[in-house]
């Protein structure tokens, strides 16, 4: 009986796990019904942090196509349209530590997107982009190295095995800091950039001008594939 009674806990422990609310010391989550209020931590709140998403209101955010939804504590993206679907902060960030967690479907491309404009068209992208992408699903096993999650789209390749399968929550840190930015996936560091360098070494008639922005929104980029976004904070710097 006692080995039944673990086998059940346990069990139970797995299905809290894949919920929309997070199980991780660094933030808690209130559930009355059916909504999930995420709230910060104690140690976040002395640090400066703000949530940007809660599990219940998506008033700190801009979308321009009506393709995120929340759903169980989550923001979920549904496409409907084949590219774009785009999510923008209603406020405009400089330097900035950003802090969510994201679940992907098989296949899944997303991607954060830092001192981002709006931009009002279902299709298109301005400014700074960090890949989310599911590495696992063979159809991309043929992609640049600066294609893969995590990685300053088109410049600068991110460290991969770090990422969990399509179906697992992954904690994602972002932090922009003047000409410098670093990814940081499930505790460890993946990428770094200076843009300084990258401009410096560019080659002749690349195009530098997004990594000289200086200021904008914090966005998650869509690619007409369904992901879930949870636990979402930003800290000024």
């Amino acid at each position: 009986m006692k080995q039944l009674y673990h086998t059940l806990a346990f069990a139970l422990l797995l299905l809290l796990c894949t919920s929309c609310h997070s199980l991780q010391d660094s933030a808690t989550t209130n559930i009355t019904g059916k909504e999930k209020n995420f709230r910060l931590s104690a140690k976040e709140k002395r640090e400066g942090f703000k949530i940007l998403f809660d599990g219940v209101s998506m008033d700190q955010w801009i979308d321009n196509t009506d393709q995120y939804v929340v759903e169980e504590g989550c923001i979920v993206m549904q496409p409907k349209t084949l590219y774009g679907g785009n999510l923008y902060s209603k406020e405009e960030y400089e330097n900035f530590i950003f802090r969510f967690e994201f679940m992907l479907t098989p296949g899944a491309n997303n991607g954060v997107g830092t001192r981002h404009k709006i931009v009002n068209t279902p299709k298109g992208y301005d400014g700074i982009e960090l890949q989310i992408l599911d590495d696992y699903d063979p159809k991309y096993k043929d992609l640049e190295p600066y294609q893969y999650h995590g990685s300053l789209y088109g410049w600068v390749p991110a460290k991969r095995g770090y990422l969990k399968p399509s179906g697992e929550w992954n904690y994602q840190e972002v932090i922009m800091n003047g000409n410098k930015l670093q990814v940081v996936l499930n505790g460890t560091p993946i990428m770094e950039a200076d843009f300084d360098e990258l401009i410096k070494n560019a080659p002749e008639g690349k195009n530098v001008s997004k990594l000289q922005y200086k200021k904008g929104h914090i966005a998650f980029l869509g690619h007409g594939d369904v992901i879930k976004l949870r636990n979402i904070r930003v800290k000024e710097l």
